[in-house]
């Protein structure tokens, strides 16, 4: 049997053109259970609805979509260990503590956090001047598509991850498309969210899902004039074929794709504390099997005899910690063939770099090294993401080469800085913070990369190609909520016609809006 899709509050037979089944990596064993590839009539079924939806959400209090948001997450965590279970059977990760202790704690926990901005609606910035009698605040953009990646089955799921919580909790309905590593995992999620949506009253179709389709119908319906917007974590090939799309017809499209999340040891970091610095880094680069987007893919050092002290101290350990499990076996294939154009580029193989043999989907934890004038040479090709425990070291000539090896960075992520806590680096910290500093979203000082805490302070974006827009972030609330906004203006409409942000009354008391320059909770 095929499972169903989600559209409408009902599962519905898929008209599909196909059906596949995923996997468990760590056996290599086909998962019997089914999924649908629907075809465009699906897709187009649910853009109608969640169309319907959308209107329909616009006249439901926040109070009650954050009581949606809060059922949902005490449902997950009532059924933590079903649901954390099948996760690891099709992804690997392990149970505990990834998925139950970590991943899942986060998922909930970011939907009451999404609940409780939805309830107190200062997201949406009202905007009041009385004097010119105009009036603005950020409203529901629309339907929202959530694709969520292979490498996060609950925390950035596109059925409950941290897009869904942004749009969900801007008053938008959610299409979300099931990743094909971990589809019974997001079915039995689905089945949650749509029990809390129903019980807490939601318009129908506010929650609907898909498994896979064909790339060019996924590619139309991101255009298509009934949906508000597109939320993405995943590759950067997939993502920037999405944001072309989007961009044709001037389509909001949030994209989380590729970052290597340089790491910069410098000298005086190294004479202190090589032996701990080894030890961290391979932690960071290996937890997980290195599938995480803040994963430190490049290194950055200048060269000396404790330098390469220090790289050889790195290498042994990567050689002597254990190859973590991967997700797919295109995770495995795109990893050994990313390696395998970096040692082309030029790069020396310094530990690893081959597939694990056996049914389980592995790679060796792979330690590269370039020299700086290398780098700069081909900058682009040194450049290349190996998603998975592997790592790039660039061994600069000199404080101006490493600088110069900075300047030629794509836009990340994350990017760390490890100096002297006795002050020897105090000359060299300042131009290294300034070249690294508009290169990426999170800049991070004796820090590994691979935290991302669900914190207001949180930016989980950056320049291109880390995401799509660097204005934005998918982690952190409230600031992950306007990207599913749209700023609605209400020039000298009479009151009662006004959205309840914007009355004089302040709607709960608690919400902050900025009435003639001043921000206040107060009336107006």
């Amino acid at each position: 049997m095929t499972h169903p899709v989600l559209i409408a509050d009902q599962w519905t037979p898929a008209d599909a053109s196909g059906s596949f089944n995923a996997f468990n990596p760590a056996t290599g064993q086909e998962l019997t259970e089914k999924y649908p590839v629907s075809k465009w009539a699906d897709l187009d079924r649910m853009l109608d609805t969640a169309a319907t939806a959308s209107r329909e959400l616009r006249k439901v209090e926040a109070e009650k979509i954050a009581a949606f948001l809060e059922l949902f997450a005490d449902r997950l965590d009532a059924n933590a260990e079903s649901i954390c279970t099948v996760a690891s059977e099709e992804t690997a990760l392990p149970f505990t503590p990834r998925l139950k202790d970590g991943e899942l704690p986060r998922t909930t926990g970011q939907l009451r956090q999404a609940a409780a901005a939805a309830r107190s609606g200062s997201w949406s910035m009202p905007t009041i001047d009385t004097k010119n009698n105009i009036r603005s605040v950020l409203g529901p953009v629309g339907p929202v598509l959530c694709i969520g990646p292979n490498n996060f089955p609950l925390a950035f799921s596109g059925i409950c991850g941290g897009d869904f919580a942004a749009a969900i909790a801007t008053g938008n309905p959610v299409i979300a498309k099931a990743h094909s590593a971990h589809p019974t995992t997001s079915r039995m999620i689905a089945e949650l969210a749509l029990a809390a949506s129903r019980e807490t009253g939601l318009p129908s179709g506010t929650v609907q899902m898909f498994y896979r389709c064909d790339p060019n119908d996924g590619l139309r319906m991101v255009a298509d004039p009934r949906l508000g917007a597109c939320g993405f974590t995943g590759s950067r090939h997939a993502g920037v074929k999405l944001k072309e799309a989007a961009d044709r017809v001037g389509k909001p499209v949030y994209l989380e794709m590729s970052s290597i999340n340089p790491v910069v040891f410098l000298p005086g970091a190294i004479a202190e504390r090589a032996e701990a610095l080894a030890a961290e880094f391979t932690g960071s680069c290996t937890m997980g099997a290195g599938q995480f987007c803040t994963s430190p893919g490049l290194v950055i050092v200048i060269d000396s005899p404790a330098t390469k002290s220090f790289v050889a101290d790195v290498a042994g350990k990567m050689k002597s910690a254990a190859a973590g499990t991967l997700l797919t076996r295109g995770v495995q294939e795109s990893l050994v063939e990313g390696i395998g154009q970096v040692v082309a580029a030029g790069a020396q193989l310094l530990a690893g770099g081959k597939a694990v043999p056996g049914p389980r989907v592995a790679v060796e934890n792979t330690l590269l090294s370039v020299s700086g004038s290398a780098f700069l040479a081909n900058p682009v090709q040194f450049q290349t993401e190996m998603f998975g425990a592997a790592s790039l070291f660039v061994i600069a000539d000199s404080l101006d080469q490493m600088v110069q090896v900075i300047a030629h960075l794509e836009g990340n992520l994350t990017g760390s800085i490890y100096w002297s806590q006795q002050g020897a680096d105090g000359a060299s910290i300042g131009p290294v913070t300034a070249a690294l500093r508009p290169k990426v979203g999170r800049l991070l000082h004796d820090k590994m990369p691979t935290g991302v805490a669900v914190s207001p302070a949180m930016n989980h974006g950056g320049p291109f190609p880390a995401t799509g827009h660097p204005h934005f972030t998918s982690v952190g609330i409230p600031a992950s909520l306007p990207r599913f906004g749209v700023l609605e203006c209400y020039d000298n409409v009479r009151e009662p016609q006004l959205p309840a942000s914007l009355k004089n009354k302040n709607p709960t008391g608690k919400m902050w809006r900025l009435v003639d320059g001043d921000w206040t909770q107060g009336d107006v």
